[in-house]
């Protein structure tokens, strides 16, 4: 039994951008409850040379609507990276989603041999076929972003557990 490209990334992208919305609450919840500015936690990063928090979760979306619309042929919106508040972030995750919500499934299904040309870094594209694409790149540059943005919270004390990553709000049900 084979499964399909949209069975594989649409349910796997909306449940795992539930789950960061769910651990932006929790980020929000423990700024609030410890007296500090969230922008702390907005601007944070694990290492000098890795991004802070507010592009981990642009990106992480970033991922999910610019594979699917490669995939799918389906345009998708551009969003201007201007989120400073959790407020804001959660709101361009329901806009992610929203989107990955009007790609109609057979515009993803068939598209398994389909060459697929993006921007890895400033000057380079790389091809691949849509279903390697999928697979090793698209999946795993997204939950790379929502494990860091995860990351980010938990080393700032954040009660995060994996329930919280794996599940979301269905964790805390």
């Amino acid at each position: 039994m084979t499964i399909s490209m949209s069975s594989a990334s649409l349910p796997v992208f909306k449940a795992m951008l539930g789950n960061l919305s769910h651990i932006l609450d929790r980020g929000a919840a423990h700024a609030e409850a410890r007296k500090f500015d969230p922008t702390a936690l907005l601007q944070f990063r694990l290492a000098p040379d890795m991004l802070p928090f507010t592009r981990q979760v642009q990106i992480a979306c970033d991922a999910a609507k610019n594979g699917v619309a490669r995939i799918s042929g389906v345009e998708a919106p551009k969003f201007e990276d201007t989120e400073a508040t959790f407020a804001d972030l959660k709101a361009r995750i329901q806009k992610t989603v929203d989107y990955l919500n009007s790609v109609p499934n057979d515009r993803m299904d068939g598209t398994e041999d389909k060459d697929i040309t993006f921007p890895v870094g400033k000057d380079k594209t790389r091809t691949m076929s849509g279903e390697a694409y999928l697979k090793h790149w698209a999946m795993a540059n997204f939950h790379f972003h929502i494990t860091m943005a995860y990351a980010i919270l938990r080393n700032n004390g954040v009660e995060l557990g994996k329930a919280d990553f794996l599940a979301g709000a269905a964790a805390r049900a």
